[in-house]
Protein backbone atom coordinates (compact mmCIF):
# COMPACT_ATOMS: atom_id res chain seq x y z
CA UNK A 1 0.00 0.00 0.00
CA UNK A 2 1.53 3.35 -1.02
CA UNK A 3 1.11 6.61 0.94
CA UNK A 4 -1.69 7.95 -1.25
CA UNK A 5 -3.72 4.76 -0.83
CA UNK A 6 -3.08 4.75 2.92
CA UNK A 7 -4.26 8.36 3.26
CA UNK A 8 -7.36 7.64 1.20
CA UNK A 9 -8.17 4.62 3.38
CA UNK A 10 -7.77 6.64 6.59
CA UNK A 11 -9.98 9.43 5.16
CA UNK A 12 -12.64 6.91 4.19
CA UNK A 13 -12.37 5.34 7.60
CA UNK A 14 -12.93 8.73 9.25
CA UNK A 15 -16.17 9.11 7.31
CA UNK A 16 -17.36 5.72 8.49
CA UNK A 17 -16.52 6.44 12.10
CA UNK A 18 -19.79 6.78 14.07
CA UNK A 19 -18.68 9.68 16.24
CA UNK A 20 -21.94 11.59 16.49
CA UNK A 21 -22.42 15.37 16.52
CA UNK A 22 -21.54 15.72 20.20
CA UNK A 23 -18.15 14.09 19.59
CA UNK A 24 -17.28 16.37 16.69
CA UNK A 25 -18.48 19.66 18.23
CA UNK A 26 -18.31 19.34 22.01
CA UNK A 27 -15.15 21.16 23.25
CA UNK A 28 -15.68 20.07 26.87
CA UNK A 29 -12.82 18.52 28.89
CA UNK A 30 -12.29 14.83 28.38
CA UNK A 31 -13.48 13.87 31.85
CA UNK A 32 -16.86 15.44 31.09
CA UNK A 33 -17.27 12.87 28.35
CA UNK A 34 -19.12 10.02 29.97
CA UNK A 35 -17.70 7.20 27.86
CA UNK A 36 -14.08 8.34 28.16
CA UNK A 37 -14.46 8.64 31.93
CA UNK A 38 -15.87 5.10 32.11
CA UNK A 39 -13.02 3.77 29.97
CA UNK A 40 -10.39 5.60 32.04
CA UNK A 41 -11.89 4.39 35.32
CA UNK A 42 -12.08 0.79 34.09
CA UNK A 43 -8.36 0.83 33.31
CA UNK A 44 -7.53 2.34 36.69
CA UNK A 45 -9.54 -0.28 38.58
CA UNK A 46 -8.08 -3.06 36.45
CA UNK A 47 -4.52 -1.88 37.11
CA UNK A 48 -5.03 -1.55 40.87
CA UNK A 49 -6.55 -5.00 41.12
CA UNK A 50 -3.79 -6.60 39.08
CA UNK A 51 -1.05 -4.88 41.11
CA UNK A 52 -2.75 -5.95 44.31
CA UNK A 53 -2.60 -9.63 43.37
CA UNK A 54 0.12 -10.37 40.82
CA UNK A 55 3.00 -9.20 43.01
CA UNK A 56 1.90 -11.46 45.85
CA UNK A 57 0.81 -14.56 43.95
CA UNK A 58 4.34 -16.03 44.15
CA UNK A 59 4.31 -15.40 47.93
CA UNK A 60 1.08 -17.38 48.19
CA UNK A 61 2.72 -20.33 46.42
CA UNK A 62 5.77 -20.06 48.67
CA UNK A 63 3.51 -20.01 51.70
CA UNK A 64 1.85 -23.20 50.48
CA UNK A 65 5.23 -24.95 50.49
CA UNK A 66 6.18 -24.78 46.83
CA UNK A 67 9.82 -23.92 45.97
CA UNK A 68 10.80 -20.47 44.70
CA UNK A 69 11.70 -21.85 41.28
CA UNK A 70 8.19 -23.14 40.66
CA UNK A 71 6.63 -19.93 41.98
CA UNK A 72 8.75 -17.90 39.57
CA UNK A 73 7.92 -20.26 36.73
CA UNK A 74 4.20 -19.68 37.23
CA UNK A 75 4.69 -15.91 36.98
CA UNK A 76 6.87 -16.21 33.88
CA UNK A 77 4.55 -18.63 32.04
CA UNK A 78 1.59 -16.36 32.77
CA UNK A 79 3.38 -13.31 31.35
CA UNK A 80 4.47 -15.17 28.24
CA UNK A 81 0.93 -16.43 27.67
CA UNK A 82 -0.32 -12.85 27.60
CA UNK A 83 2.28 -11.92 24.98
CA UNK A 84 1.32 -14.92 22.83
CA UNK A 85 -2.43 -14.27 23.02
CA UNK A 86 -2.17 -10.51 22.36
CA UNK A 87 -1.60 -10.60 18.57
CA UNK A 88 -4.22 -13.34 18.19
CA UNK A 89 -6.74 -11.25 20.10
CA UNK A 90 -5.80 -8.26 17.96
CA UNK A 91 -6.98 -10.04 14.81
CA UNK A 92 -10.41 -10.78 16.31
CA UNK A 93 -10.69 -7.32 17.88
CA UNK A 94 -10.50 -5.91 14.34
CA UNK A 95 -13.38 -8.20 13.24
CA UNK A 96 -15.83 -8.46 16.11
CA UNK A 97 -17.63 -5.81 18.19
CA UNK A 98 -14.98 -4.64 20.62
CA UNK A 99 -17.19 -3.75 23.57
CA UNK A 100 -18.49 -7.31 24.13
CA UNK A 101 -14.92 -8.58 23.84
CA UNK A 102 -13.90 -6.17 26.60
CA UNK A 103 -16.53 -7.07 29.17
CA UNK A 104 -16.53 -10.80 28.42
CA UNK A 105 -12.73 -10.88 28.80
CA UNK A 106 -13.06 -9.05 32.13
CA UNK A 107 -15.65 -11.59 33.33
CA UNK A 108 -13.36 -14.50 32.36
CA UNK A 109 -10.47 -12.92 34.26
CA UNK A 110 -12.75 -12.38 37.27
CA UNK A 111 -13.70 -16.06 37.25
CA UNK A 112 -10.06 -17.16 37.02
CA UNK A 113 -8.87 -15.00 39.92
CA UNK A 114 -12.03 -15.73 41.91
CA UNK A 115 -11.26 -19.45 41.75
CA UNK A 116 -7.77 -18.82 43.14
CA UNK A 117 -9.26 -16.66 45.91
CA UNK A 118 -11.58 -19.50 46.92
CA UNK A 119 -8.76 -22.08 46.95
CA UNK A 120 -6.49 -19.84 49.06
CA UNK A 121 -9.30 -18.94 51.47
CA UNK A 122 -10.06 -22.65 51.94
CA UNK A 123 -6.38 -23.51 52.36
CA UNK A 124 -6.18 -25.81 49.32
CA UNK A 125 -3.56 -24.21 47.06
CA UNK A 126 -2.73 -26.48 44.09
CA UNK A 127 0.10 -25.44 41.79
CA UNK A 128 -1.56 -26.60 38.55
CA UNK A 129 -4.76 -24.76 39.40
CA UNK A 130 -2.88 -21.53 40.15
CA UNK A 131 -0.88 -21.88 36.93
CA UNK A 132 -3.96 -22.42 34.77
CA UNK A 133 -5.82 -19.56 36.45
CA UNK A 134 -2.85 -17.19 36.01
CA UNK A 135 -2.56 -18.11 32.32
CA UNK A 136 -6.30 -17.60 31.77
CA UNK A 137 -6.18 -14.25 33.57
CA UNK A 138 -3.25 -13.01 31.48
CA UNK A 139 -4.86 -14.23 28.26
CA UNK A 140 -8.13 -12.50 29.16
CA UNK A 141 -6.29 -9.30 30.05
CA UNK A 142 -4.48 -9.41 26.69
CA UNK A 143 -7.83 -9.82 24.94
CA UNK A 144 -9.26 -6.86 26.84
CA UNK A 145 -6.24 -4.76 25.93
CA UNK A 146 -6.47 -5.67 22.25
CA UNK A 147 -10.13 -4.70 22.09
CA UNK A 148 -9.52 -1.51 24.09
CA UNK A 149 -6.73 -0.35 21.78
CA UNK A 150 -9.25 0.92 19.24
CA UNK A 151 -11.42 2.68 21.79
CA UNK A 152 -9.92 6.18 22.01
CA UNK A 153 -10.76 6.97 18.39
CA UNK A 154 -14.46 6.44 19.15
CA UNK A 155 -14.51 8.33 22.45
CA UNK A 156 -12.66 11.59 21.71
CA UNK A 157 -12.13 13.76 18.59
CA UNK A 158 -8.72 13.72 16.85
CA UNK A 159 -7.63 16.96 18.52
CA UNK A 160 -8.12 15.25 21.88
CA UNK A 161 -5.95 12.19 21.16
CA UNK A 162 -2.80 13.64 22.73
CA UNK A 163 -4.61 14.64 25.92
CA UNK A 164 -6.39 11.30 26.13
CA UNK A 165 -3.15 9.34 25.73
CA UNK A 166 -1.49 11.56 28.33
CA UNK A 167 -4.30 10.95 30.80
CA UNK A 168 -4.12 7.20 30.21
CA UNK A 169 -0.37 7.25 30.82
CA UNK A 170 -0.82 9.28 33.99
CA UNK A 171 -3.40 6.76 35.16
CA UNK A 172 -1.06 3.85 34.55
CA UNK A 173 1.85 5.58 36.29
CA UNK A 174 -0.31 6.39 39.32
CA UNK A 175 -1.45 2.77 39.48
CA UNK A 176 2.16 1.58 39.47
CA UNK A 177 2.90 3.86 42.42
CA UNK A 178 -0.20 3.07 44.49
CA UNK A 179 -0.84 -0.53 43.44
CA UNK A 180 2.06 -2.33 45.16
CA UNK A 181 1.44 -0.46 48.42
CA UNK A 182 -2.26 -1.28 48.27
CA UNK A 183 -1.45 -4.91 47.60
CA UNK A 184 0.90 -5.01 50.59
CA UNK A 185 -1.78 -3.59 52.88
CA UNK A 186 -4.36 -6.09 51.64
CA UNK A 187 -1.91 -8.98 51.95
CA UNK A 188 -1.32 -8.07 55.60
CA UNK A 189 -5.04 -8.49 56.27
CA UNK A 190 -5.07 -12.02 54.83
CA UNK A 191 -3.38 -13.84 51.98
CA UNK A 192 -6.62 -14.18 50.04
CA UNK A 193 -7.69 -10.51 50.25
CA UNK A 194 -5.59 -9.27 47.26
CA UNK A 195 -7.04 -12.08 45.14
CA UNK A 196 -10.58 -11.15 46.13
CA UNK A 197 -9.81 -7.51 45.32
CA UNK A 198 -8.51 -8.51 41.88
CA UNK A 199 -11.59 -10.62 41.11
CA UNK A 200 -13.93 -7.80 42.20
CA UNK A 201 -11.92 -5.29 40.16
CA UNK A 202 -12.46 -7.36 37.01
CA UNK A 203 -16.20 -7.47 37.71
CA UNK A 204 -16.23 -3.67 37.99
CA UNK A 205 -14.26 -3.42 34.74
CA UNK A 206 -16.90 -5.56 33.02
CA UNK A 207 -19.71 -3.33 34.34
CA UNK A 208 -17.97 -0.11 33.30
CA UNK A 209 -17.08 -1.47 29.86
CA UNK A 210 -20.64 -2.61 29.20
CA UNK A 211 -21.90 0.84 30.25
CA UNK A 212 -20.00 2.58 27.42
CA UNK A 213 -22.60 3.82 24.94
CA UNK A 214 -20.36 4.45 21.91
CA UNK A 215 -20.37 1.88 19.14
CA UNK A 216 -16.89 0.34 19.21
CA UNK A 217 -17.45 -2.07 16.31
CA UNK A 218 -14.53 -1.73 13.82
CA UNK A 219 -15.50 -0.06 10.56
CA UNK A 220 -15.14 -2.10 7.38
CA UNK A 221 -14.26 -5.34 9.17
CA UNK A 222 -14.87 -8.76 7.64
CA UNK A 223 -15.79 -11.20 10.45
CA UNK A 224 -15.38 -14.19 8.13
CA UNK A 225 -11.90 -13.45 6.79
CA UNK A 226 -9.07 -15.94 7.25
CA UNK A 227 -7.27 -15.63 10.57
CA UNK A 228 -3.82 -16.14 9.01
CA UNK A 229 -4.60 -13.57 6.34
CA UNK A 230 -5.79 -11.12 8.96
CA UNK A 231 -2.67 -11.57 11.08
CA UNK A 232 -0.43 -11.18 8.03
CA UNK A 233 -2.33 -8.06 6.95
CA UNK A 234 -1.65 -6.38 10.29
CA UNK A 235 2.05 -7.22 10.15
CA UNK A 236 2.32 -6.02 6.55
CA UNK A 237 0.59 -2.76 7.36
CA UNK A 238 2.95 -1.97 10.24
CA UNK A 239 5.99 -2.87 8.15
CA UNK A 240 4.78 -0.91 5.09
CA UNK A 241 4.32 2.31 7.09
CA UNK A 242 7.75 3.91 7.56
CA UNK A 243 6.53 5.76 10.65
CA UNK A 244 5.24 2.58 12.30
CA UNK A 245 8.51 0.79 11.51
CA UNK A 246 10.31 3.56 13.35
CA UNK A 247 7.95 3.18 16.33
CA UNK A 248 8.60 -0.58 16.50
CA UNK A 249 12.38 -0.16 16.54
CA UNK A 250 12.43 2.81 18.93
CA UNK A 251 9.89 1.36 21.37
CA UNK A 252 11.52 -2.08 21.51
CA UNK A 253 14.95 -0.53 22.07
CA UNK A 254 13.81 1.92 24.73
CA UNK A 255 11.80 -0.69 26.65
CA UNK A 256 14.72 -3.13 26.70
CA UNK A 257 17.29 -0.53 27.76
CA UNK A 258 15.10 1.14 30.37
CA UNK A 259 14.26 -2.26 31.85
CA UNK A 260 17.95 -3.11 32.00
CA UNK A 261 18.73 0.22 33.69
CA UNK A 262 16.00 -0.20 36.31
CA UNK A 263 17.19 -3.64 37.30
CA UNK A 264 20.81 -2.54 37.11
CA UNK A 265 19.98 0.15 39.68
CA UNK A 266 18.25 -2.40 41.92
CA UNK A 267 21.07 -4.95 41.70
CA UNK A 268 23.81 -2.34 42.13
CA UNK A 269 22.07 -0.80 45.15
CA UNK A 270 21.70 -4.24 46.72
CA UNK A 271 25.40 -4.94 46.19
CA UNK A 272 26.20 -1.65 47.92
CA UNK A 273 24.21 -2.72 50.98
CA UNK A 274 21.11 -0.58 50.46
CA UNK A 275 18.04 -1.51 52.50
CA UNK A 276 14.82 -2.72 50.82
CA UNK A 277 13.12 0.58 51.67
CA UNK A 278 15.95 2.49 49.99
CA UNK A 279 15.68 0.34 46.89
CA UNK A 280 11.94 0.94 46.92
CA UNK A 281 12.73 4.67 46.84
CA UNK A 282 14.28 4.18 43.39
CA UNK A 283 11.07 2.79 41.96
CA UNK A 284 9.00 5.44 43.74
CA UNK A 285 11.01 8.34 42.32
CA UNK A 286 10.90 6.78 38.87
CA UNK A 287 7.13 6.36 39.17
CA UNK A 288 6.62 9.96 40.31
CA UNK A 289 8.73 11.17 37.40
CA UNK A 290 6.60 9.14 35.00
CA UNK A 291 3.38 10.50 36.51
CA UNK A 292 4.52 14.12 36.24
CA UNK A 293 5.78 13.52 32.72
CA UNK A 294 2.47 12.01 31.62
CA UNK A 295 0.48 14.92 33.09
CA UNK A 296 2.73 17.47 31.35
CA UNK A 297 3.05 15.59 28.04
CA UNK A 298 -0.06 16.99 26.25
CA UNK A 299 0.96 20.58 27.11
CA UNK A 300 4.55 19.89 26.03
CA UNK A 301 3.57 18.20 22.76
CA UNK A 302 1.45 21.19 21.71
CA UNK A 303 4.43 23.56 22.06
CA UNK A 304 7.48 21.58 20.93
CA UNK A 305 7.94 20.02 17.46
CA UNK A 306 7.71 16.26 17.41
CA UNK A 307 11.21 15.84 15.95
CA UNK A 308 12.75 17.74 18.86
CA UNK A 309 10.78 15.73 21.40
CA UNK A 310 11.81 12.32 20.06
CA UNK A 311 15.42 13.09 19.19
CA UNK A 312 15.97 15.26 22.27
CA UNK A 313 14.60 12.62 24.61
CA UNK A 314 16.68 9.92 22.91
CA UNK A 315 19.93 11.86 23.33
CA UNK A 316 19.05 12.91 26.90
CA UNK A 317 19.05 9.27 27.98
CA UNK A 318 22.72 8.85 27.06
CA UNK A 319 24.18 10.99 29.91
CA UNK A 320 21.55 9.59 32.28
CA UNK A 321 22.75 6.03 31.68
CA UNK A 322 26.35 7.16 31.96
CA UNK A 323 25.54 8.92 35.24
CA UNK A 324 24.16 5.68 36.66
CA UNK A 325 27.56 4.11 36.05
CA UNK A 326 29.16 6.49 38.57
CA UNK A 327 26.28 6.87 41.06
CA UNK A 328 26.95 5.61 44.57
CA UNK A 329 23.81 6.60 46.48
CA UNK A 330 20.32 5.20 46.16
CA UNK A 331 18.62 8.59 45.88
CA UNK A 332 20.89 9.47 42.95
CA UNK A 333 19.74 6.32 41.14
CA UNK A 334 16.16 7.35 41.81
CA UNK A 335 16.62 10.93 40.58
CA UNK A 336 18.34 9.83 37.38
CA UNK A 337 15.70 7.23 36.57
CA UNK A 338 12.98 9.71 37.57
CA UNK A 339 14.42 12.15 35.04
CA UNK A 340 14.21 9.54 32.30
CA UNK A 341 10.65 8.68 33.30
CA UNK A 342 9.81 12.39 33.14
CA UNK A 343 10.70 12.77 29.45
CA UNK A 344 9.55 9.45 27.99
CA UNK A 345 5.76 10.12 28.20
CA UNK A 346 5.96 13.04 25.75
CA UNK A 347 7.58 10.76 23.19
CA UNK A 348 4.90 8.13 23.76
CA UNK A 349 2.14 10.72 23.20
CA UNK A 350 3.73 11.83 19.91
CA UNK A 351 4.18 8.30 18.61
CA UNK A 352 0.85 6.84 19.74
CA UNK A 353 -1.16 9.82 18.52
CA UNK A 354 0.29 9.64 15.04
CA UNK A 355 0.00 5.86 15.00
CA UNK A 356 -3.75 6.20 15.56
CA UNK A 357 -4.05 8.83 12.85
CA UNK A 358 -2.30 6.77 10.16
CA UNK A 359 -4.09 3.50 10.96
CA UNK A 360 -7.55 2.59 9.60
CA UNK A 361 -10.11 1.61 12.20
CA UNK A 362 -10.25 -1.97 10.94
CA UNK A 363 -6.51 -2.35 11.71
CA UNK A 364 -6.24 -0.47 15.00
CA UNK A 365 -6.20 -3.49 17.30
CA UNK A 366 -3.65 -5.35 15.18
CA UNK A 367 -1.43 -2.28 14.98
CA UNK A 368 -1.62 -1.83 18.75
CA UNK A 369 -0.85 -5.46 19.54
CA UNK A 370 2.08 -5.58 17.08
CA UNK A 371 3.65 -2.49 18.66
CA UNK A 372 2.90 -3.71 22.18
CA UNK A 373 4.24 -7.20 21.63
CA UNK A 374 7.43 -5.88 20.03
CA UNK A 375 8.09 -3.65 23.04
CA UNK A 376 7.02 -5.98 25.83
CA UNK A 377 8.52 -9.13 24.31
CA UNK A 378 12.04 -7.71 24.50
CA UNK A 379 11.43 -6.04 27.88
CA UNK A 380 10.59 -9.44 29.41
CA UNK A 381 14.27 -10.37 29.00
CA UNK A 382 15.52 -7.23 30.76
CA UNK A 383 15.57 -8.56 34.37
CA UNK A 384 17.49 -11.75 33.66
CA UNK A 385 19.82 -10.00 31.20
CA UNK A 386 20.62 -7.22 33.66
CA UNK A 387 21.22 -9.74 36.45
CA UNK A 388 23.59 -11.86 34.37
CA UNK A 389 25.53 -8.88 33.03
CA UNK A 390 25.86 -7.15 36.42
CA UNK A 391 27.12 -10.40 37.96
CA UNK A 392 29.59 -11.01 35.13
CA UNK A 393 30.90 -7.53 34.35
CA UNK A 394 29.81 -5.22 37.17
CA UNK A 395 27.21 -2.49 37.37
CA UNK A 396 29.41 0.27 35.94
CA UNK A 397 30.18 -1.68 32.76
CA UNK A 398 26.51 -2.49 32.23
CA UNK A 399 25.45 1.14 32.67
CA UNK A 400 28.11 2.35 30.25
CA UNK A 401 27.04 -0.33 27.77
CA UNK A 402 23.44 0.91 28.05
CA UNK A 403 24.67 4.47 27.46
CA UNK A 404 26.35 3.32 24.26
CA UNK A 405 23.17 1.53 23.16
CA UNK A 406 21.12 4.65 23.91
CA UNK A 407 23.53 6.64 21.74
CA UNK A 408 22.95 4.22 18.88
CA UNK A 409 19.18 4.51 19.31
CA UNK A 410 19.39 8.31 19.45
CA UNK A 411 21.48 8.31 16.26
CA UNK A 412 18.81 6.17 14.61
CA UNK A 413 16.10 8.66 15.69
CA UNK A 414 18.16 11.55 14.34
CA UNK A 415 18.74 9.86 10.99
CA UNK A 416 15.03 9.05 10.74
CA UNK A 417 13.98 12.59 11.69
CA UNK A 418 12.55 13.02 8.21
CA UNK A 419 9.91 10.41 8.97
CA UNK A 420 8.96 12.27 12.14
CA UNK A 421 8.98 15.68 10.47
CA UNK A 422 6.78 14.51 7.64
CA UNK A 423 4.33 12.35 9.59
CA UNK A 424 4.19 13.55 13.20
CA UNK A 425 0.91 15.11 14.38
Amino acid sequence: MDEAEAEAEVDADAKLRPSGPELAKDPSPLFRRRDFTLFWAAGAIDGLGTCASSLFLPLILLGAGYPAGLAGLVASVALVSGLVVSPVAGVYADRWPRKPMMYVAALVAAGAMGSVFVSVALGHVILVHVLVAAVVEQAASATYGAAASGTIRRLVPPEGYARAIGYLQARDQAVQIVGPTLGGVLYQLARWVPLLADAVSFLLVAVLSKAIRADLTPAGADPHASFIRGLAEGLRFVWAESFLRFVVVWTAGINALLGALYFHAVFASHDQGASPSSIGLILTLAGVGGLLGALAAPWFVRRVPAVRIVTGASWAMVPTAAGLAFASRTWVYGLLLGGVSLIVPSVVVVLQTRAMLVTPDRLLARMGTVLGTAGQGIAVLAPVTAGVLVAAYGGRTVALGCAGAFAGLALYATVRAGVLAGEAP
